[in-house]
């Protein structure tokens, strides 16, 4: 039990402090400390159902269902190079820099970011879900491992990304950190469709 519980911590992570859209948004919402908890508990709640269905045996099902990977594929790689024309603008345009903004669209792009991002169903129900299966009876507590996992990283970099704020008052700081996420965001929009 505790093996299979820490290989899902261990591999969880190695999954998700990755660079990527969500993780930005994440890091941004931190430094601005606007909307931590709920964008936080909407990624790692999100993340815990998806891994629950991974273990569970969706990721199986899926694979044998390729039209709903192709759509998502697509949908995704469209949602994610938008995101990173929207950040590249910040970089071009800064007078498009807003260190605000509306918590529903924090949260509308939190969701969207998560659910709409054919990475996070591959490292969740597809990846985590078939790990698990090397567990045999064990397979929950791996589950479990990753999805604290999920709410540790979540939580460290969205409640400690306060501790950059005093970079990030210099309008150059957002502009470095949107133009990382406009190239990271974009180049894996593009990889899914390639």
């Amino acid at each position: 039990m505790m093996y299979a519980l820490l290989a899902g911590l261990g591999t969880g992570l190695s999954l998700i402090v990755v660079i990527g859209a969500q993780n930005a948004l994440v890091l941004r919402q931190g430094v601005l400390r606007q909307q931590v908890p709920a964008v936080v508990a909407i990624c790692a709640g999100s993340d815990a159902l998806l891994i629950a269905l991974g273990v569970g045996g969706v990721g199986a099902a899926l694979t044998a269902w390729p039209t709903a990977l192709t759509v998502v594929r697509w949908v995704g790689a469209a949602f994610l190079v938008g995101y990173g024309v929207l950040a590249a603008r910040r970089v071009l345009r800064p007078a498009a820099l807003q260190l605000g903004g509306a918590a529903s669209a924090a949260i509308v792009t939190c969701l969207a970011l998560t659910w709409l991002n054919p990475h996070v169903y591959l490292d969740t129900v597809l990846l985590l879900g078939t790990a698990s299966t090397g567990f045999g009876g064990d397979r929950w507590w791996f589950g479990a491992g990753a999805m604290a996992a999920s709410a540790l990283w979540f939580s460290v970099l969205g409640f400690g990304a306060r501790r950059l704020s005093g970079t990030f008052t210099r309008p150059a700081a957002w502009r470095v950190l949107d133009a990382a996420v406009a190239v990271v965001v974009t180049a894996t929009g593009i990889s899914l469709v390639l």
